[in-house]
């Protein structure tokens, strides 16, 4: 009769084991609600714009002007953006170079563009009848890039050259109009 209790202690024991393991043990896998994964950004955050102006005559020092806005768009306003002060009836060489300084190191915008040469372009666009021409000098082989070009002055004139960073993968065709737009900056350009 013992053997039997011990039997029944046993079998209620391992019995009431079994359902604590399936009530606590056994928890359904929380499926995690479905979510859209985010959006790819394939653009890089460029906050610093920098022009440096090079006089082909050789008179002239070097000029260098610069668009920063740290933080990047939505956040503070640009920290620095100034005004391009350049000299009538001259050539100017112009290099850019592109920036991200939010990352330390400084990420430089400027060679990923140019190992991607085939999908970017910069446009520039002066106001209508300024008295300023552009022109880029570098290319992808094929199409221009505009991260060198030769600005030639005619006389004095405040005028306006929106500059944009077009991104083209595929469809570049040296024209502006296909493509996203990585960055767009309107500069004040004086000429003395």
């Amino acid at each position: 009769m013992r053997t039997i209790k011990t039997n029944a202690k046993q079998t209620l024991f391992y019995i009431f084991s079994f359902v604590l393991f399936l009530t606590f043990g056994c928890k359904k896998d929380q499926v995690e609600p479905v979510t859209n994964p985010p959006a790819q950004n394939d653009e890089e955050l460029i906050t610093t714009f920098k022009m440096t102006f090079v006089d082909s005559a050789g008179i002239e020092a070097d000029k260098v002007f610069l668009f920063r806005d740290v933080d990047g768009p939505g956040g503070n306003p640009p920290s620095q953006f100034d005004t391009i002060r350049i000299s009538n009836n001259k050539t100017y060489l112009v290099a850019l170079e592109l920036l991200n300084e939010s990352l330390i190191p400084t990420d430089d915008i400027t060679a990923e563009i140019l190992a991607e040469a085939q999908e970017h372009l910069f446009c520039f666009d002066p106001t209508l009848g300024a008295n300023l021409m552009i022109q880029r000098t570098d290319s992808d082989g094929t199409y221009e890039i505009g991260l060198a070009s030769k600005w030639k002055t005619i006389s004095t004139s405040n005028d306006q050259v929106l500059i944009k960073l077009k991104h083209q993968p595929g469809v570049k065709n040296g024209q502006c109009d296909p493509g996203e737009t990585d960055i767009e900056l309107n500069f004040q350009v004086e000429i003395q």
